[in-house]
């Protein structure tokens, strides 16, 4: 079993559409995998489909049902803000030992694959005090890097990066998700990125077409072997 926790750059930059990728090339390669979002805010429960849970759960081949999602999300708040601010506007509190404890319990019952995502950036706060960097320290686990390649999004990816670094975390692999409508070379960010890490650098393209999904396809199946 081997278990990754997916953190990236900030919001929006393509952590699930990431992870949802790699849950389904490594079920077409024959790999057991699960998946969990413990945290996650902007959630309509009035309309769960197109969320970041659902999502997952339908790349994981199983229905958008209130059960699976409490099962792979526990901590859901409507508001799109930073998850302590979520919650605080609910008038709750995230108990970040608890969601350690959560994914823990996950990790030890995975049969192959655990890939768990992060919500935000690798600073964003869950609670008052613990960032989403303290989760990832907690849990000890390689961490799979998103990044964009939007204007600005190498300077965002350092900083992350660096964070990262100071805290001695493992890198398994950074993946630079192509940012749509961008004016910025994907492959030209991958290089200067490659310049300030050791992980391997992945240039993940978002265009439309067969050459486009069958570069897709290399890329998930180079990041699975990597897992």
């Amino acid at each position: 079993m081997s278990a990754f926790f997916i953190t990236g750059s900030g919001t929006d930059v393509g952590k699930t559409f990431v992870t949802a990728a790699l849950i389904r090339r490594l079920r077409a390669l024959g790999r057991a995998v699960a998946a969990l979002k413990p945290v996650v805010s902007g959630y309509n429960s009035d309309n769960p489909a197109g969320s970041d849970p659902a999502v997952l759960l339908e790349a994981l081949g199983l229905a958008v049902t209130e059960e699976n999602l409490a099962e792979i999300s526990p901590w859901r708040f409507r508001a799109p803000l930073s998850p302590d601010m979520a919650a605080a506007a609910e008038g709750r509190a995230i108990d970040a030992a608890a969601v350690v404890a959560f994914c823990m319990r996950a990790i030890a019952a995975a049969p192959d694959v655990l890939l768990i995502e992060g919500a935000g950036g690798v600073m964003s706060p869950v609670g008052a005090r613990q960032t989403q960097a303290d989760l990832m320290s907690a849990l000890g686990i390689p961490l799979l890097f998103v990044a964009g390649s939007y204007l600005g999004a190498i300077s965002h990816a350092l900083t992350g990066l660096d964070a990262i670094k100071c805290r001695g975390l493992g890198l398994r692999a950074l993946i630079v998700d192509e940012t749509p409508d961008s004016a910025v070379d994907l492959k030209a960010t991958c290089a200067s990125l490659e310049n300030f890490t050791s992980a391997p650098v992945l240039a993940l393209p978002r265009g439309a077409g067969a050459a486009s999904d069958a570069a897709r396809e290399v890329v998930l199946t180079r990041l699975a072997a990597l897992l």
